[in-house]
């Protein structure tokens, strides 16, 4: 028999109310439909630091957003071109070319609306969202030529423009590489007051600077020592694009005849332990270049052009090109390359040669090809290329050329002083700007050549200038043609911009 008096107790009237109030809510709730606006809940750049690497940002939304609404209301400021994909709840924004260094931006998304409240009279917008994200300062570095620094690996801000000096007097830096993130240097070095190739040690430094946001950078002008010369004399040497390997061409010191290539891990595991070198068993070669990918090296042997595996047997090619003698530049993605042909009537052709078989010639000069770059902006490769003066001397005089990849058509951007041959130059990360130096040899040969610097043919230097020419893509002939090199405050040779 039930007993009706349990249910007139207080504590069952109370729980009878609020089963009755949460029901009226949740009915309410059905009715109404939900309040809650959208929202973005996470944004991958958030006050990060990005560099030329980074080409996408994703934003994830609290639900499943109207991708028409987003795509239209979402603002980059300054603006930054890019195309737009979608996985679910997630937007990734993919630039189109690397950020210009040095800026500030600023994402905005407002009037978005939620993808299921399309239907309704008054379908709910995401809450307003800004975000920010800043691209690294415009930061190069040079081997300085003045008094003051002579010999001294310096590292220039040119956004802020701070000057700050990474390596001690006693050493004279003759090249250097940096990594990937900036915050290290690899450089080459001999003691002051001596031109002793068989002296050089492979260093590296820090240079103070970080690649995120808060991450606290090691102090700058850090030194240690990566390979010393005890028993070989290192000649020339390559840091692989991502940072872990490093490529030495190094002769036997009691016998000039053993010479080759060795590598070596960038970065010791343990700090007790360095990392020991390995030799490449290779038949002898030339000028190198570490591949994009990291994993082979290139080399000039005999009439072609091999790549060679980084291991210790590598007498296997992973290909060669016999038809060409130098390999000037990689692409960054490794698909293309520009390579050099030495023809029998001396002169020289300039190749673009691709992953897919194509080799696409695009000039040919009495001259010299100096140096290349491929643009990571634009399908645009620069070069340094000399043209022969008429005249009973042999006289060459270097100028900068741009070659655009999808038209074949090349324009010359800049002529520089004749007989300047060991002209050094840099494309920015950003594709915006390029770096090249003006050395002034020296001419008084009774100056005791104990601290003087060279240039790579052995050249004795008495001081050289930087210059920086601001660059517009090749398509734009018109602007192209108002662009003026910009001569530096600054007394260096061998300018280099950090990634």
């Amino acid at each position: 028999m039930i007993n009706k008096k349990a249910f007139t107790q207080p504590i069952d009237r109370v729980a009878i109310a609020l089963i009755l109030l949460l029901s009226l809510l949740i009915g309410l709730l059905i009715l109404l439909g939900d309040g809650v606006k959208p929202s973005v809940r996470n944004f991958s750049w958030q006050n990060l630091q990005i560099g030329a690497d980074d080409t996408s940002f994703t934003l994830t939304f609290s639900r499943p957003m109207d991708t028409k609404s987003v795509e239209d209301h979402i603002t980059i400021e300054p603006p930054l071109a890019g195309k737009i994909s979608w996985a679910a709840r997630r937007m990734a924004y993919t630039l189109l070319t690397p950020a210009p260094y040095g800026t500030t931006y600023k994402v905005h998304l407002q009037d978005a609306r939620d993808k299921f409240s399309e239907k309704e009279a008054k379908p709910r917008t995401i809450q307003p969202f800004t975000g920010s994200f800043h691209s690294r300062d415009r930061v190069f570095l040079y081997i300085g030529a003045d008094n003051e620094d002579k010999g001294k690996l310096v590292l220039y801000n040119l956004t802020q423009e701070q000057k700050r000096v990474l390596t001690p007097k006693d050493s004279v830096v003759t090249d250097f590489k940096p990594f990937p993130n900036g915050e290290k240097i690899l450089f080459s070095a001999h003691p002051a007051n001596t031109q002793d190739t068989l002296s050089v040690q492979l260093f590296t430094v820090t240079t103070g600077l970080t690649s995120q946001f808060g991450h606290d950078a090691e102090p700058p002008g850090k030194i240690d020592l990566v390979l010393d010369n005890k028993d070989y004399q290192n000649l020339k040497f390559d840091l692989s694009s991502d940072g872990q390997t490093i490529v030495v061409q190094r002769g036997k010191k009691d016998n000039p005849g053993d010479f080759g290539l060795w590598f070596m891990s960038a970065i010791s595991n343990n700090s007790e332990e360095k990392p020991v070198p390995k030799r490449l068993q290779s038949q002898p070669g030339g000028d190198f270049t570490i591949t994009p990918d990291s994993k082979a090296v290139a080399v000039a042997q005999g009439q072609g052009e091999a790549i060679l595996p980084l291991q210790t047997d590598a007498n296997k090619p992973l290909d060669f090109l016999p038809q060409f003698g130098l390999l000037q530049a990689f692409s960054k993605d490794g698909t293309q390359a520009a390579m050099v042909k030495f023809n029998t009537d001396y002169t020289r052709d300039l190749f673009l040669v691709t992953n897919q078989g194509t080799q696409k010639q695009l000039v040919r000069t009495k001259g010299s090809i100096l140096s290349c770059q491929f643009d990571s902006a634009s399908p645009t490769l620069y070069c340094l290329l000399t043209q022969v003066l008429p005249g009973e001397s042999y006289l060459e005089q270097p100028y900068l050329v741009a070659f655009d990849l999808k038209t074949w058509q090349q324009k010359p951007l800049l002529v520089l002083p004749a007989a300047q041959r060991n002209v050094q130059m840099s494309l920015a990360p950003d594709g915006l700007g390029l770096l090249f130096d003006q050395v002034v040899p020296l001419t008084n040969t009774t100056t005791s050549s104990a601290n003087i610097l060279t240039t790579d043919d052995g050249q004795e230097i008495a001081t050289s200038s930087l210059w920086l020419m601001p660059l517009l893509p090749v398509s734009d002939p018109t602007a192209a043609a108002e662009l003026k090199p910009e001569k530096l405050p600054l007394a260096g040779l061998h300018p280099r911009w950090l990634p």
